[in-house]
C-alpha cells in the first residue's frame, strides 16, 4: 500500500468520534490514548479501542494507535493496541533506543498471542525530546521502526524556543528527514498544527514541509485532512512526467545504458529516476480511493 499522506487523530475514548472517523477521508487514522485522553479516562479509552479496533483494522485507512510513553501505563496500552491488529503503534517522547526496544519485545508476545505474522506491527516514534533529537539516527535503526514523525510543540518547549519560529525549527526537521532516507524508512511525518481554520495559511505550511522532503501530516480536526492530502499528491502533471522518466531509463537499462537524455536535454540517471518512482508510488493513493 502506498504512504499515508494524511494521519487523523481520535481521541482514544470518544466512541462517537471513532464511528465517524473513517468517513473523514484520512488515508491512516491515529486512535489516541496519549495526550486526547485525561488520566482517569485511560482504562475506559482501552476499553473503547477494543469495542472499535476491529471496525477500524477492517476499513480502507490505516490505523495507528498512539499509547503513553513509556511507563506504567505503556504496557496495558501496547497489549490493548496489538489486539486490534494495527499497522502500527505511535510511541510518543522516545528519547532511548532501550524504549523502543522494550515496545519491539512486548509486539511479539503481543503478535504470538494473537496469532499474527511476525513484524507485521510497525513501530512510529514521535521526536519530541532534545534527548531523542540526539539521538535520532540510533532510534531510527531500531527494529520495527518503518517511519518518524518531529513533535514541535513538546519539542520547542523544552528547548525554549517560538514553535512558530520556522528558522529554529528548519534545522530540526532536517533531522528527521535525513535519518528517514539514511535508515530507509518511510518520509516522515511533520507536526500537527493547531490551524484548522485559516486552511490557506495551513495550505501554505504544509508546502513548505513536503519541500523539506516530509511525506505526509497528522490532522488535530477533520478540516485538516483535504489540504493534507492535496499537498502530499503528485499532480497529474507530475505523475505523468514520472512515468515517462521511468520508461525512459528502463528502456535506456535494457540498452545496457546506466543514464540518458529526456526529450528536455536533461541527464536521467538512477538519481533521478529513485524521485519520479517515488512520485508514482505517491500517486497509487489517489487512485485507489
Amino acid at each position: 500500500m502506498a504512504a499515508a499522506r494524511s494521519f487523523l487523530f481520535v481521541p482514544g475514548d470518544r466512541a462517537d468520534m471513532l464511528a465517524k472517523a473513517t468517513a473523514r477521508g484520512a488515508d491512516a487514522i491515529i486512535v489516541d490514548l496519549e495526550d486526547a485522553v485525561a488520566p482517569s479516562a485511560k482504562q475506559e479509552a482501552r476499553a473503547t479501542l477494543a469495542s472499535w479496533g476491529t471496525a477500524l483494522a477492517d476499513s480502507p485507512a490505516d490505523l495507528w494507535i498512539r499509547v503513553n510513553q513509556p511507563g506504567e501505563l505503556f504496557e496495558p496500552d501496547v497489549w490493548a493496541a496489538g489486539a486490534c491488529r494495527p499497522a502500527g503503534l505511535m510511541i510518543p517522547k522516545v528519547s532511548t533506543p532501550a524504549e523502543l526496544e522494550r515496545a519491539a519485545n512486548l509486539l511479539d508476545d503481543v503478535e504470538i498471542a494473537n496469532r499474527m505474522p511476525g513484524n507485521s506491527i510497525l513501530l512510529l516514534p514521535i521526536i519530541e525530546t532534545a534527548a531523542g533529537m540526539l539521538r535520532i539516527a540510533e532510534l531510527a535503526a531500531c527494529r520495527r521502526v518503518g517511519q518518524l514523525m518531529i513533535g514541535e510543540l513538546d519539542l520547542s518547549a523544552e528547548l525554549g524556543i517560538d514553535p512558530k519560529n520556522v528558522t529554529a525549527l528548519v534545522p530540526l526537521r532536517m533531522q528527521v528527514v535525513v535519518a528517514s532516507a539514511a535508515l530507509g524508512l518511510e518520509q516522515p511525518l511533520g507536526p500537527v498544527s493547531p490551524n484548522f481554520r485559516d486552511l490557506e495559511a495551513l495550505h501554505k505550511e504544509t508546502e513548505e514541509l513536503a519541500s523539506l522532503g516530509f511525506g505526509s501530516r497528522p490532522a488535530i480536526h477533520p478540516a485538516q485532512v483535504a489540504v493534507y492530502n492535496e499537498v502530499f499528491s503528485p499532480s497529474p502533471d507530475a505523475v505523468g512526467r514520472a512515468r515517462k522518466l521511468v520508461d525512459l531509463y528502463d528502456a535506456a537499462l535494457n540498452e545496457g545504458r546506466g543514464a540518458v537524455t529526456d526529450e528536455e536535454g536533461h541527464m536521467v540517471d538512477e538519481a533521478v529516476v529513485r524521485s519520479a518512482r517515488r512520485v508514482l508510488d505517491k500517486s497509487r493513493r489517489d487512485t485507489t480511493e
